[in-house]
């Protein structure tokens, strides 16, 4: 029995990814979140018209992709022979941490960012949000000692900056009502960015996504139904539910991809590649008509702020790689 547990670890030893690799593949994964969040940007800017408050479209998205992540979650599991009893034990010992997912992650900001989006300019809203990378780097730094170098520094330096371009300046920004609610929600993204990866470590990506947009979806009906304004879900047209379908696709579809980003590579690394989105959303307006030459300094400062982000992390992981033991 010692024999065959030995080759059984032996054995597990030889499956697993080396550390470098998985870090790789996080980034690769982080770069294709990048292009799905710039795609959803697009379309939701589009989407968004369609209905008849933005609040209500966002609960409607968020509802079926909640039940399109926890249908893919159930399916799994089953696959992966998971027992009712151990993910019944995970949500036990990780239940107020998946509920400030939840909370923090899936409902409180989008009230936030959507209330406030209606009272500030979307030049302010923009650029704001676009703050969660610095945000985020600050509290992986300290919390899970993540390690920001004078490399990072300056990648995120040239991302704000990139932003700041795109935004034509910050001379003009305000700081009202709207403004604030836009900032509060997205430090409650980046708060949920360090939970999320402290329960990566306990809990597989597709468990955590299906909680953080089911859960928080069914939150946002609660506002909504405080609010007085659940009959906005009634009643949608076959064109609205169009909308709806491809919508939370695409949101599930990034969640899904997100996760599995930050299970494998650091906060600090994977929301710096995460910032690309803005150029896949600046490149499809341009396709769609719109002009680019007022972007393209903005998107150059992007482009080359996570040019320095992978090529850094894929320095160390070959430096790591060179000192390691040769994985047999």
């Amino acid at each position: 029995m010692s024999i065959d547990r030995q080759s059984t670890n032996k054995q597990t030893k030889h499956d697993q990814a080396p550390p470098e690799r998985s870090s790789r593949l996080g980034l690769l994964l982080a770069l294709a979140a990048a292009s799905i969040s710039g795609i959803a940007v697009y379309v939701n800017g589009l989407a968004v018209r369609h209905f008849p408050s933005p609040t209500s479209y966002t609960t409607t998205k968020n509802l079926l992709a909640g039940a399109l992540l926890v249908g893919a979650s159930m399916v799994f599991a089953n696959r992966a022979s998971t027992s009712v009893s151990s993910i019944r034990s995970g949500f036990r010992h990780h239940g107020w941490a998946l509920a400030t997912v939840a909370v923090l992650g899936g409902a409180i900001p989008f009230v936030l960012f959507f209330e406030g989006l209606a009272r500030a300019t979307s030049t302010d809203a923009a650029f704001i949000h676009k703050t969660l990378v610095v945000w985020a780097a600050v509290l992986a730094a300290v919390i899970l000692r993540e390690r920001l170098t004078p490399i990072n520094v300056a990648a995120i330096a040239l991302l704000v900056a990139g932003h700041v371009t795109l935004a034509g300046g910050v001379g003009s920004l305000r700081f009202s009502s709207g403004e604030l609610m836009i900032l509060a929600a997205t430090l409650c993204w980046a708060i949920e960015l360090v939970v999320v990866k402290r329960l990566l470590a306990e809990l597989p990506p597709g468990t955590i996504a299906a909680v953080r947009v089911g859960g928080g979806s069914v939150l946002l009906v609660g506002w909504m139904a405080a609010s007085g304004t659940l009959g906005d879900l009634v009643g949608l047209s076959a064109s609205q539910w169009l909308w709806v379908a491809t919508t939370s696709t695409i949101l599930a579809t990034f969640v899904t991809v997100w996760f599995q980003a930050l299970a494998r590579a650091r906060v600090i690394d994977v929301t710096s590649v995460l910032v690309l989105g803005a150029v896949v959303t600046g490149l499809l307006s341009w396709a769609a008509g719109g002009s680019i030459n007022g972007q393209l300094a903005g998107n150059v400062l992007i482009l080359i702020g996570v040019a320095i982000v992978v090529a850094h992390e894929l320095d160390h992981d070959a430096a790591a790689s060179d000192q390691a033991v040769q994985w047999t």
